[in-house]
């Protein structure tokens, strides 16, 4: 089998209140998320560093997309420092459903939240 450079090409989160979820998603992260629409589906882009090979995502509003907290989990990039993120989750509307933790040495961290749709998140930082 040809090795991947890497495990995750894209991800999409389902959300059913699209406007709620953008507020969150750009309150966390402390940016305007910019969205598009998609033949009958609403995306709002997560931003990354398409120049250098970075992954990105979208949360999405549209038939067949159903917020889960059993589903598969993804971690979205918590930045340096994960505390800046996690410290912006419970004023934007989600919860903090397992707090930062040291993953083990040299690892980095990681955290569990729930955003506003129900979805529950990881998130991981080298710090």
């Amino acid at each position: 089998m040809e090795m991947l450079p890497h495990a995750l090409n894209w991800f999409e989160i389902p959300v059913t209140d699209f406007d709620r979820a953008k507020k969150f998603y750009s309150a966390i992260y402390d940016y305007e998320m910019p969205e598009q629409q998609f033949g009958p589906n609403r995306m709002g882009f997560l931003l990354f560093d398409r120049e250098t090979g970075g992954i990105g995502g979208a949360i999405v509003k549209g038939e067949n997309y159903v917020p889960s907290s059993d589903g598969a989990r993804i971690y979205l990039a918590g930045g340096n420092d994960l505390s800046t993120v996690l410290s912006r989750v419970e004023n934007s509307g989600g919860k903090i459903v397992f707090p930062k933790i040291l993953i083990g040495p040299g690892l980095g961290y990681m955290a569990y939240i729930n955003d506003t749709e129900g979805n529950m998140l990881g998130l991981f930082s080298p710090h």
